[in-house]
């Protein structure tokens, strides 16, 4: 029996999207093999749905100071903190991938301290959770601290609005119930 993208608002049929909705479904179906539930879920709210991922194409596939792989690790850490199942699971897949690392999502999901990776990539993590649970005591020594590790102004900004947006998406994704796909859970782990 398969599962609805999310338990609660259903996601509209394919044929009753906006057209430019429609076509980047499709065209992630045909990339992926897939579409995954969150663009099913959050085209429930057509505007909010092209909102939503202008910004998160606008953090996530820039090119900047931080890897892909890193922004990935920002998702996956803040998203366990947040209990975001479907977040974890997802873009889990896409650490794995983008690392080329079978293990280092469920290192950086359970506790990213003991993960093997840099002593840089943790201090991103610190100030990532930081961000995310408890914003308001962010200082200057934190950014000192990131500074230290070699992260630009410009990579501490993203490192707080991945954290920041995400925890947004960890939200809707909890509220709506969304459930990851099954395909997420080998992504990277198997070979092709």
């Amino acid at each position: 029996m398969t599962q609805p993208p999310a338990k609660r608002f259903p996601a509209p049929a394919l044929d009753k999207l906006p057209d430019d909705i429609r076509a980047r479904l499709l065209a992630v179906q045909e990339k992926s093999g897939f579409i995954p539930n969150v663009f099913l879920t959050l085209a429930y709210r057509p505007a909010e749905f092209r909102a939503f991922f202008a910004y998160h194409d606008a953090l996530m596939d820039k090119e900047s100071g931080l890897t892909k792989a890193e922004r990935e690790m920002i998702v996956v850490a803040t998203s366990a903190a947040n209990q975001c199942q479907y977040c974890v699971i997802a873009h889990g897949a896409i650490l794995r991938i983008r690392a080329k690392n079978p293990l280092i999502a469920d290192q950086v999901a359970v506790n990213y301290r003991k993960a093997d990776i840099t002593p840089r990539q943790r201090a991103m993590l610190d100030f990532a959770l930081k961000v995310a649970l408890e914003a308001h005591v962010v200082s200057e020594s934190d950014f000192a601290a990131l500074a230290a590790h070699g992260l630009s102004d410009d990579d501490i900004w993203d490192i707080a609005a991945i954290a920041a947006f995400f925890a947004l998406s960890n939200r809707l994704a909890n509220v709506t119930g969304m459930r990851p796909n099954d395909e997420f859970y080998l992504m990277g782990r198997v070979p092709k």
